[in-house]
């Protein structure tokens, strides 16, 4: 098996980029490292190779954080000899939250020997997300993000608090038509909306706790528009992945299991795809069944819907 390890130089922290050069020069593989130079770039690069090299059995690591994954995800479908697995040196690592977290992808001798399994795919438009896509609230708060992250005063480590507070103000209700498998699932104002292969997003949300990254489906959350008050009085449960059960989400809640989902906008809004930014006016989501070979240790730890214990559990 070839091990070819894609770093991306701007993910994370220098020391922890560092440290994952020193694991994987001491891992004692037979390797090729390629850092990444330009957005989509990983993509290009493992569909080159895995072209260039059809009979071998090749693993890719994804040295970075959930965009890295995407693309080395991207790069694999179509090529059955391929697999994909992750050193998570990203800011939020959602991905592997599935696995039980970003400890578990430490030892790049652990996930060289690890097992492969199929995982799905979301195909979305021209573009692919592994793990989340997510419109809304939360979308218009990365949007903020990239637009100011270099600006003085508003930008750098305030920049997550710019974008909660820009979206506090402007994008607390987004309107489009969301049809799922040929039925309308919603027309009108919502708050947010995740359809997700995975079962976190943001760094910390528990968006889709009965996800499973191999069933043949995404899971489909929306909340309907609240008033900032209610808004602040969910976010807590929302977090924790309780929103499922939680009493304060019933009237406000759509959530289902789909394959296809098409959705269009009265106007151009912001989109991710695994934490990357697109802004569009539609776009079909469809659930591709195991067309990604995911790599993770065999013990790891599976993400486990929560337990409800009460309004203020």
């Amino acid at each position: 098996m070839k091990h070819i390890f894609i770093l991306n130089p701007m993910a994370g922290s220098g020391k922890k980029l560092e440290e994952t050069r020193k694991k994987i020069e001491q891992s004692g593989l037979d390797y090729t490292v390629y850092e990444t130079k330009a957005p989509k770039d990983a993509t290009s690069f493992v569909r080159d190779f895995c072209a260039a090299h059809p009979t071998e059995e090749l693993r890719f690591y994804a040295c970075g954080g959930d965009g890295t994954v995407n693309e080395v995800a991207a790069g694999t479908v179509g090529f059955e000899n391929a697999s994909l697995s992750a050193c998570p040196i990203g800011s939020g690592n959602d991905f592997v939250k599935y696995y039980g977290g970003a400890d578990n992808f430490a030892d790049p001798v652990r996930l060289a020997s690890a097992p492969a399994r199929p995982v799905d795919i979301l195909s979305v438009n021209d573009d692919y997300a592994v793990n989340v896509l997510n419109f809304g609230f939360d979308a218009s708060v990365a949007a903020t993000m990239q637009k100011v992250k270099r600006m003085p005063l508003l930008g750098g480590k305030h920049a997550y608090t710019t974008g909660i507070v820009h979206s506090l103000f402007h994008a607390m209700k987004t309107r489009a038509k969301l049809v799922g498998d040929g039925k309308l699932l919603f027309d009108g104002e919502f708050l947010l909306c995740t359809v997700s292969n995975g079962a976190y997003v943001g760094g910390a949300f528990h968006c889709a706790p009965r996800a499973e990254n191999d069933d043949g489906y995404m899971e489909f959350c929306l909340i309907r528009p609240v008033s900032i008050p209610r808004f602040l009085s969910i976010l807590d449960p929302y977090k924790q992945g309780l929103h499922l059960q939680d009493p304060r989400f019933s009237d406000i809640l759509i959530y289902c299991r789909v394959k296809t989902l098409e959705v269009t906008f009265d106007k151009p809004q912001p989109i991710c795809l695994d934490g990357e930014n697109r802004v569009v006016t539609a776009f079909t989501a469809t659930c591709l069944p195991g067309a990604v070979r995911f790599a993770a240790p065999a013990d790891a730890k599976l993400h486990a819907e929560p337990q409800f214990v009460g309004a203020n559990g």
